[in-house]
């Protein structure tokens, strides 16, 4: 059976890399077409070309295309994945900068020292809602697949919004729960689990290994060779003193961005002053480093890769990624039914005590029936309290300000910032933020 695949954004390289090996990975999707639509054309030609040589090289046949027009790449798509980021990694960083001078730092926050700061999202919630106005034109029976940051804001506003679109975000943060087996002595074969929450916040409240319920080892872990772990592990490991002193805080286990930079440093009270961070080996500014470090280098990787003279299977490993894009789009496309992450609304009290119209991040059942969210354990009320404190009044402070194009309410959501003192504090970084030169539109947009 053929399909078609519409990527937007696929000049993230290696995004679109690990995307195009799962596909020869899967036997069942051979023949598939696959649209890769960026509007960066050398890195687009690097991704297409990059691809292409590894889909040849592989012998799966993979009828892969690319073009700098979205319509183009929607016609006729069965999927359309969106991992777009507006402006690149430019906008975040300029914007950290005025944040800090204001005296904002990383820790606890998702929307001023994080990659989904308000001025990031503004833009990404405009682009997130205007490819689905496209799909519903071009390619109204697709699924909308959504890599792209913010996943918790954007599900939460697409889905309460459109709700006869058929859409869908995933992430890959989960996936931390590999880590932790691994560094427990077990097989990811081997473990079952159960991960609730909202995107970049969520816990490990079920966890089991060959059958038997592994939460004894895990404490044995953390009471002993946890500590040694922790001084070696690098700086704002996922699994660290943090997240060991979380689980000992609250009960569960934080899981992939829960606590770390890359989901917006929670809890603030570890990141209060360089001192502090030092006791919990956290250092946002080193982690963020070498994130942009090692994106730039993959960029450079893929250029060098795509048009070298070497084979490409044998500069790239050959196995399945952790990424869930494939596993889901096999399993609603060929009826093969599995449990696949996913993030989409709460309808279904998928977990107790988050709104319904409000999205979470659970297990579902997808098939060719769709996609069937499966009820989880409760989580516990202190975990729950943070949650609705810290993540989900947040985004929604957010959604009420952007769809009411009301610049009071961006104040209150900067005022939300676990480091804001003072309402005068938060002006003054808005209004500094609306004034560089390539956020007229917001500043015209926020009345």
């Amino acid at each position: 059976m053929s399909r078609k695949i519409s990527v937007i954004g696929a000049g993230s390289g290696i995004f679109s890399l690990n995307m195009i090996k799962d596909l020869c990975l899967t036997p069942n999707l051979i023949n598939s077409e696959i649209c890769f639509m960026d509007i960066d054309e050398d890195r687009l030609d690097a991704s297409y070309t990059l691809c292409k040589r590894f889909s040849e090289e592989t012998g799966v046949k993979l009828n892969i295309s690319k073009t700098t027009d979205r319509i183009e790449c929607l016609q006729g798509a069965d999927y359309v994945i969106n991992t777009v980021l507006i402006g690149g990694y430019k906008g975040w960083k300029e914007g950290w900068e005025i944040g800090k001078k204001w005296g904002y730092r990383f820790g606890g926050s998702m929307h001023i020292m994080h990659d989904e700061a308000f001025w990031i999202n503004f833009y990404q919630l405009r682009m997130m809602e205007d490819i689905l106005q496209d799909i519903k034109r071009v390619c109204p029976d697709a699924w909308y697949i959504m890599i792209a940051n913010p996943v918790m804001a954007g599900i939460t506003y697409l889905q309460r919004k459109y709700p006869e679109v058929k859409s869908v975000g995933l992430c890959h943060g989960y996936s931390g729960i590999y880590e932790l087996a691994e560094e427990l002595g077990m097989n990811r074969e081997d473990i079952t689990f159960q991960i609730p929450g909202v995107n970049h916040f969520v816990w490990l409240n079920s966890f089991y290994h060959k059958g038997e319920d592994a939460k004894p080892l895990l404490d044995e872990w953390v009471n002993g060779a946890a500590v040694e772990f922790g001084k070696e592990c690098g700086t704002s490991c996922g699994i660290g003193p943090k997240a060991v002193d979380l689980y000992k805080r609250y009960g569960l286990f934080p899981i992939g961005d829960t606590a770390n930079p890359g989901g917006g440093a929670w809890g603030s009270w570890y990141h209060t002053s360089p001192e502090v961070e030092k006791v919990w080996n956290e250092d946002p500014d080193a982690w963020f480093k070498g994130y942009f470090e090692y994106s730039t280098g993959q960029v450079e990787f893929i250029k060098k890769a795509a048009y070298g003279d070497d084979k490409v299977s044998d500069l790239i490993d050959g196995g399945h990624s952790n990424e869930p894009m494939i596993p889901l789009i096999e399993a609603l496309s060929c009826d093969v039914e599995r449990v696949v992450i996913v993030n989409i609304l709460n309808d279904n009290e998928y977990v107790a005590g988050v709104p319904r119209d409000f999205e979470v991040e659970i297990p579902a059942l997808v098939s060719k029936r769709g996609i069937q969210g499966i009820k989880t354990l409760p989580l516990p009320k202190q975990i729950l309290s943070r949650m609705l404190r810290d993540r989900i009044a947040p985004v929604e402070m957010e959604l009420a300000a952007y769809e009411s194009h009301d610049k009071n309410l961006m104040v209150d959501l900067i005022m939300m910032d676990p480091f804001n003192r003072t309402r005068e504090q938060a002006e003054g970084f808005l209004e500094e933020i609306l004034n560089l030169p390539y956020h007229t539109e917001m500043k015209a947009y926020f009345k």
